[in-house]
């Protein structure tokens, strides 16, 4: 399907990052980040994965990163809801999943903004549960 609307683009560019970070396709989520990127995920300097980013390589790291550091088996994320006004996606859901370094356990909910602007992905907002994530990567 072709999109037809600026919302229908948003759409399918936000499913597209979707798929490309379940398969952990970092030349695919290379090629769908924009060269720079407003990138806000609070920074928290005892999660490694948890950092300031802004080109487009920096971004689709993040996914090799939080899959080094963590365990990928034990990883769950469900989204429940999505939402598309124009450029921007909002994306609401849980996510949890298990430290490798201390066997440790996070979970909470999260909401992702995302704005597509041709095709690439130009700002990357998520909000998670920082304080759960940060207690699991202490020894």
């Amino acid at each position: 399907m072709t999109p037809t609307t600026t919302a229908d683009a948003t759409r399918a560019t936000v499913q597209k990052f979707l798929e490309l970070r379940l398969a952990g396709d970092i030349e695919g989520l290379t090629a769908l980040f924009a060269d720079k990127v407003d990138w806000v995920l609070a920074e928290n300097p005892g999660v490694p994965w948890i950092r300031p980013r802004s080109s487009a390589a920096e971004c689709a790291a993040q996914a090799a990163e939080l899959m080094e550091y963590t365990v990928p088996e034990d990883a769950r994320a469900s989204v429940d809801t999505f939402l598309v006004d124009g450029t921007d996606a909002v994306l609401m859901g849980h996510l949890a999943g298990t430290v490798r370094a201390t066997g440790k356990s996070f979970e909470g909910p999260f909401a992702l903004r995302l704005t597509v602007e041709g095709g690439r992905i130009t700002r990357h907002h998520l909000y998670e549960n920082s304080l759960s994530i940060a207690e699991a990567c202490a020894p």
